[in-house]
Parts: C-alpha cells; sequence; structure tokens
C-alpha cells in the first residue's frame, strides 16, 4: 500500500516502527499519522476507531501527551499487518 506522506508523518512512522524501544511519540502525532493512512472515526464513547484494510484497533486518547509502550506496539502491529511501512 502506498501513502505520500509529509515528512512530519514519516518522521512520526519512523518512530513507530523503530523496535529498539519507546520513542516517546505524541499522541497528536500517532493520530494525525494514522487520519492519513487509515479510516479513522472517533465514537460517541471517546474511543477512536481506526481501520487499516481488514484490521480495526480501538484507541483511547491518553492522560498525557505520549502515547504508552502498549499503544506503540498496537498501532505498529496496525500498520504492519495494513501494509504501511517506509519503502
Amino acid at each position: 500500500m502506498s501513502h505520500e506522506l509529509s515528512s512530519r508523518h514519516r518522521n512520526t512512522l519512523e518512530k513507530l516502527l523503530d523496535h529498539q524501544g519507546h520513542a516517546n511519540v505524541e499522541w497528536r502525532e500517532v493520530i494525525s499519522l494514522l487520519e492519513q493512512v487509515a479510516d479513522v472515526e472517533e465514537e460517541h464513547n471517546g474511543k477512536y476507531k481506526v481501520k487499516l484494510g481488514s484490521e480495526v484497533l480501538f484507541l483511547h486518547r491518553p492522560k498525557h501527551k505520549d502515547v504508552d509502550q502498549q499503544m506503540l506496539v498496537d498501532v505498529r502491529h496496525l500498520l504492519e499487518q495494513g501494509g504501511v511501512g517506509l519503502a
């Protein structure tokens, strides 16, 4: 799957795909990237439904500006399964 990404989105994608550890990725960066590459819908309960190909992920806005380690893993998995990469 090919997506035209801005340098800002590519930078966020690089952070998300970096398996070396937590890269201090901000929620606003993550949701902005996901809105570019996937279908994102904020539900009435405050959750975000993210659909990429056949994959669906439900996310909660974190209390702090950075996403936690589990959200990084979940979003990374969604992107990888959805064919989004740095090719």
